[in-house]
């Protein structure tokens, strides 16, 4: 009787093996940002967060709700940005340790050693957007809208379109703020070659411009510039750390 050739090598995984392990992944993931909905359901139901945020970006005009189901799936998109924000731990480690099998001990262990500062990073995003790119943007089109208004046009924001540009705005500069660890360890693992992706810093600067406008919600130059001047500059910091590696 003929043996079988095709079987797979001791030591390393078949396609099924490798769809497994993502499906196993994929379900902590899952499990992990229900959870964090949850809790982000209930902060935002049970504190003032919800007006903490309208008072800081908006100011007291407020906002409105002018649909029915509005104020519920407004308060359900909040509360899962909550959820991945709260999951991010997760996420990176579940992320990391589906690549990692592939990897050698010492590959392994610089991965790993980079996980607490993506999520330092992360959250040094986050508070970049809320004091910096979110204010600007939000204050721009609030200003704008007072500009424009008059007896027949009301300057009241949608509690949803508020939310919206908000929440993306902030996971956004989460990130982008994530991008120079994220080089160092390609870096590190020499996945890419910091002098040479240096050398196309004129596709880098158009593709980063292209980003910044579909993402911003304005097209004016001041917003599309507090998205693109930090993405480019958090670019050059991980050429400068891929070199360090």
């Amino acid at each position: 009787m003929l043996e079988n050739t095709t079987s797979t090598p001791p030591g390393t995984m078949s396609l099924l093996d490798h769809l497994r392990e993502l499906r196993s992944r994929l379900i902590k993931v899952s499990a992990a940002i229900i959870l964090g909905l949850l809790v982000g359901f209930y902060v935002v139901t049970s504190t003032s967060v919800l007006t903490y945020m309208i008072e800081t970006f908006v100011g007291a005009q407020g906002v409105q709700i002018t649909e029915v189901t509005e104020g519920f799936t407004s308060v359900i998109g909040l509360a899962l940005t909550f959820g991945i924000i709260l999951a991010m731990p997760v996420i990176v480690y579940q992320a990391l340790a589906f690549m990692t099998p592939g990897l050698t001990t010492k590959e392994k262990r610089w991965v790993f050693i980079g996980l607490p500062l993506v999520i330092i990073f992360f959250v040094g995003g986050l508070v970049f957007g809320w004091f910096i790119t979110a204010p600007a943007a939000i204050h721009f089109l609030v200003d704008f809208g007072a500009g424009v208004s008059s007896d027949l046009i009301e300057n009241k924001p949608k509690l949803d379109d508020f939310l919206g540009i908000l929440t993306r705005l902030l996971l956004l500069n989460g990130i982008i703020f994530e991008l120079p660890i994220v080089m160092f360890t390609l870096a590190k693992l020499k996945v890419i070659n910091p002098r040479r992706v240096g050398r196309y810093r004129r596709y880098v600067i158009l593709a980063v411009v292209v980003i910044a406008a579909i993402v911003t919600p304005t097209g004016d130059p001041a917003n599309l510039a507090l998205v693109a001047v930090p993405m480019y500059l958090l670019f050059e910091f991980g050429l400068v750390l891929g070199r360090l590696a």
